[in-house]
C-alpha cells in the first residue's frame, strides 16, 4: 500500500498532514509513504526528518500521488493534484464540502473515495480523530496571545509603588472547543473573564473556568444540537442576546468571537455600533473571519483598527502554530486510518458500518453520498 503526504499549495497553509512519528507508525500498518520535498517546511520538518523515519521523498507532487493509495492531506486537492490520483484512492483531508461543493464533484468525477475529517462524528471512540477538536484548541489558545501582542495594556492585575494597574476584561462569544481555551488562557494570564454560548451546558464549563456565564434567559430554547454543536436560533432570541451583548461589550478591553454553524455562514454577534461602543484602544479577535466573520468589520487575514478598536482577522489561526497543529493533525489522520487496515494481510478495508467512514466519506463510486450534500437529511 502507498500512502501519499503532498506539499499544501493553499496560501497560509504552513502545516502538513504527517510528522515523523506517524510516519514510523504509519510504515509499521503496512504503508509505503511517499512524502512531497519540502512538505514539512511549514512546520519545521525537514525532508531529513521524513527519510529518517522511514518515507521516501518525491520530487513532486504527481511523483508523490501517483499510485497511492491513500493520500493524506491538510486541505485536499487541486485540479492538477487530482489528476495524479488514482481511481478508487482514498483521500483524507479538511476538504471544506458545505464552501466548496464544487469541488466535492471533482472528487467523485474522479472516482476517488474523499473523507472530509471535519465531519468526524462527536462519539466517544472518535475523540482522537478529531481534527476540529484538535486545531481549533490550539486557535483558542493562539486567539489570546495575539489580543495581547496588540493591545496596549497589560493583562493581569499589577500592584506598583507607583499605583495599581486593573486586569484587563476578556469576553469570548462561544464556548466551544476554541472558546473554552481562550477561557482558560485569558485567565491564565489574569484577565477577568467573561463568556456567552447559546447552550445552557456550556454555562458550567465556563464557569468551571473561572470564567462568568452571560446568557439569554429562555425557558424552551437550547441551541446544542444532538451532535453537541451549535445551531441557529430564533429571531427573537437573537434580538434578546444582541441587547445583552451590547451593554456588556461597552465594559471590555478585548472580544474574542468563534460562533460557527455548521453550513453556514457565520453568524454576525458584533455589529459597528458594537464596535463604536468599545473602549478606545480595544481589542477583537475574530476567529470565524474565515466563513464571513462574527463582526462585519473584520477583514480575512488583515488586522484593521475601525472607531479606534482593532479587529483581528487572522487566516487559519491553527496553522499560526503549524508545528504542533501538524503533530495532532497527523495524529487525528493515523488514528482514523489505524481500525480500517486488516492486520494480517496488511490491505486497507474500509468499514462501510463504521461511523467515522459513513459519517466523514463525501464521494464513493463516482458519486457524493454524503447525506449532508445530497438533502437527505434536509
Amino acid at each position: 500500500m502507498k500512502l501519499a503526504i503532498p506539499k499544501e499549495r493553499m496560501a497560509d497553509e504552513p502545516r502538513v498532514a504527517a510528522s515523523p512519528d506517524t510516519v514510523k507508525k504509519l510504515i509499521a500498518l503496512g504503508f509505503d509513504v511517499a512524502v512531497e520535498a519540502g512538505a514539512g517546511a511549514g512546520a519545521h520538518i525537514s525532508d531529513a526528518a521524513f527519510t529518517e523515519a522511514g518515507a521516501s521523498i518525491a520530487s513532486s507532487s504527481a511523483d508523490a500521488l501517483k499510485d497511492a493509495d491513500v493520500v493524506f492531506g491538510v486541505r485536499g486537492l487541486d485540479d492538477e493534484q487530482l489528476g495524479s490520483v488514482k481511481k478508487g484512492a482514498v483521500l483524507a483531508a479538511i476538504l471544506n464540502p458545505y464552501g466548496d461543493k464544487a469541488r466535492v464533484q471533482k472528487y467523485a468525477d474522479a472516482g476517488i473515495i474523499a473523507i472530509a475529517m471535519e465531519f468526524m462524528p462527536r462519539i466517544t471512540r472518535a475523540q482522537s480523530m478529531d481534527v476540529l477538536s484538535s486545531q481549533s484548541n490550539l486557535a483558542g489558545y493562539k486567539s489570546v496571545l495575539d489580543a495581547a501582542a496588540e493591545f496596549s495594556r497589560a493583562m493581569p492585575m499589577m500592584m506598583t509603588a507607583a499605583g495599581t494597574i486593573a486586569p484587563a476584561r476578556v469576553f469570548v462569544f462561544g464556548a466551544g472547543v476554541a472558546g473554552l481555551q481562550a477561557i482558560a488562557t485569558a485567565k491564565r494570564l489574569g484577565a477577568i473573564v467573561s463568556a456567552t454560548d447559546v447552550r445552557r451546558a456550556a454555562g458550567e464549563q465556563i464557569e468551571s473556568l473561572g470564567g462568568t456565564f452571560i446568557m439569554v434567559e429562555s425557558d424552551d430554547e437550547d441551541g446544542e444540537t444532538a451532535a453537541g454543536y451549535a445551531k441557529e436560533m430564533s429571531e427573537d432570541y437573537k434580538r434578546r442576546q444582541a441587547e445583552l451583548v451590547s451593554e456588556h461589550i461597552k465594559k471590555q478591553d478585548i472580544v474574542i468571537t468563534t460562533a460557527l454553524i455548521p453550513g453556514r455562514a457565520a453568524p454576525v454577534l458584533i455589529t459597528e455600533d458594537m464596535v463604536k461602543s468599545m473602549k478606545p484602544g480595544s481589542i477583537i479577535v475574530d476567529l470565524a473571519v474565515e466563513q464571513g466573520g462574527n463582526c462585519p468589520l473584520s477583514k480575512a487575514g488583515e488586522i484593521v483598527e475601525v472607531h479606534g478598536v482593532k479587529i483581528i482577522g487572522h487566516r487559519n489561526m491553527a496553522g499560526r502554530l503549524s508545528v504542533d497543529a501538524s503533530a495532532l493533525y497527523a495524529r487525528n489522520l493515523l488514528n482514523f486510518i489505524s481500525p480500517q487496515i486488516d492486520e494480517e494481510s496488511k490491505t486497507l478495508k474500509l468499514d462501510w458500518e463504521d461511523e467515522t467512514v459513513t459519517g466523514t466519506a463525501l464521494t464513493r463510486d463516482g458519486a457524493i453520498i454524503h447525506p449532508a450534500l445530497t438533502g437527505e437529511n434536509a
